[in-house]
């Protein structure tokens, strides 16, 4: 029975993620801060599918707690066949008023904790030859966004990051997914303050279940880079045949408040 190891797993995408393996008879490895609702989705997907789920509460803005997420691992004799890197954060401020614990703990979460989770557990993947890694980026990735800067940039990270480390793996038996959705139904939006923008505001957005299953499906398949939904595809792609300063002055709109 393969593991899949899913981090910010008590909520939204990633308890969406978490069914999905689970549907598929996977043991699962639970990342988050909130044990209580880890262990209320263990015991829900243990009794509905009989696999085995392993709650680990940590907080993965602190480095020494994305070490113990291996350490303990090890230590229960548990290997990881599935890397999700679900968890990550934004903030909806002007950079020079921003908050910059909430930044700096954005850029831990976001880049640090993610990088770090893989450089931790790849090389087994590359011993056994096979493996595969699910990162959760962005639409955001593929431009600049002012008013959520560190946010944006750091998706960009996990695009490009993603991107490289599947070239490096195509001969190891390992795939690499970047998912890149745009906005959708879930807590982000409260947390990251955004629900005025004009990004957000009055529109009908996808929810959870529908974007963990298109994820789902693209990772299975190994696919690079999955975008869901025509539009999203659209503007991500014509960034790349646009004027730079059309680019950033079209992301200032949609992100401004109405």
């Amino acid at each position: 029975m393969s593991t899949a190891l899913i981090t910010g797993a008590s909520s939204g995408l990633g308890t969406e993620l978490a069914k999905l393996f689970a549907r598929d008879k996977h043991n699962l490895v639970l990342v988050a801060r909130s044990v209580h609702k880890l262990q209320e989705l263990a015991a829900e997907l243990t009794t509905a599918f009989g696999i085995t789920v392993t709650v680990l509460g940590k907080d993965l803005s602190s480095t020494d707690q994305v070490s113990e997420i291996y350490s303990e691992l090890q230590e229960k004799g548990i290997s990881i066949d599935f890397l999700i890197n679900n968890a990550g954060f934004g903030d909806y401020a002007f950079f020079a008023e921003s908050d910059w614990k909430k930044q700096e703990e954005m850029i831990q979460v976001n880049i640090l904790a993610l990088t770090k989770l893989i450089h931790l557990f790849l090389p087994q993947m590359i011993a056994r030859k096979s493996g595969k890694i699910l990162n959760v980026a962005s639409t955001a990735a593929f431009q600049p966004g002012p008013t959520m800067s560190v946010y944006f940039a750091s998706k960009a990270f996990v695009l490009h990051f993603s991107e490289a480390i599947s070239n490096e793996l195509e001969d190891a038996g390992i795939t690499v997914t970047a998912l890149c959705p745009g906005a959708f139904e879930s807590g982000f939006q409260a947390a990251a303050v955004l629900e005025e923008s004009r990004l957000v505001k009055g529109r009908k957005l996808p929810g959870s279940a529908e974007i963990a299953a298109f994820g789902y499906k693209h990772f299975l398949k190994g696919t690079k880079v999955a975008i869901p939904g025509l539009m999203n595809n659209i503007m991500a792609n014509s960034v790349r045949f646009s004027p730079r300063s059309w680019v950033l002055k079209i992301a200032r709109y949609m992100q401004d408040k109405k």
